[in-house]
């Protein structure tokens, strides 16, 4: 009996563009842009190219569609996970990520738990979109929702909501969901009892078939640790 070969899953094209340095003066330099970059491989590996190679200023070609029409196929959530995964590793290393973020009409809470993320250049779906996204890049900073990793324990620590609140567990198998939601997985994926502790805390996001990891593990402290 002969066993046929687990089909390639395909994605869709993600490309981003990007230069050496935040201010568009400087960009327009030469030597200051690095091109276009087609992400290919994993979005952690990617992140971490990128930055290696001096990026600061990223742009996304196409805007993150969280609709549900949008997010309806298996491939069209792992794009818009992809993207948003992208937009949150960049966001870790404080690196100025460029994108547009198109909503369900009338969703008027899904951008409060984008809210740790760098500000998109253009919002549309609630009603007020403008005037939320002046409050999105008023207030955010480096390091509003974040989790980290200590001797026997993890953390998360979230400013999103104007106050901290923190969670902290030293069963292994939070981190074990952590590590699978970090890039969007099924939820059959994930212990339903772990999965419905995360969503009390609002620390996932269901994208499609698909729930993704909101905080990100920090790469760039914006002051010193124990003060964040």
């Amino acid at each position: 009996m002969s066993t046929a070969p687990n089909p390639v899953r395909e994605e869709l094209p993600l490309t981003v563009t990007a230069w050496r340095d935040y201010d568009p003066a400087a960009c327009a330099l030469p030597g200051m842009s690095l091109g276009d970059h087609d992400i290919s491989r994993t979005v952690a590996e990617e992140s971490d190219h990128l930055w290696n190679l001096g990026a600061r200023r990223v742009v996304l070609s196409e805007p993150v569609d969280l609709g549900h029409a949008a997010v309806a196929t298996p491939s069209t959530a792992r794009h818009a996970v992809r993207a948003l995964s992208l937009v949150r590793d960049l966001t870790a290393r404080a690196v100025l990520v460029e994108w547009s973020l198109r909503l369900e009409p009338g969703d008027d809470e899904t951008w409060k738990l984008l809210s740790h993320l760098q500000p998109p250049q253009r919002m549309t779906g609630p009603q007020g979109a403008d005037g939320l996204l002046l409050t999105w890049r008023r207030s955010h900073y480096v390091c509003k929702c974040l989790w980290r990793q200590g001797p026997g324990f993890i953390q998360i620590r979230d400013r999103r909501w104007g106050d901290l609140r923190r969670f902290t567990s030293d069963e292994p198998h939070y981190h074990q969901a952590i590590s699978a939601l970090d890039y969007g997985a099924p939820a059959a994926a994930v212990r339903p009892d772990v999965l419905a502790d995360f969503a009390e805390e609002h620390l996932v996001l269901a994208v499609g078939e698909l729930v993704w990891w909101l905080p990100y593990r920090v790469k760039r402290w914006i002051q010193e640790a124990m003060a964040i």
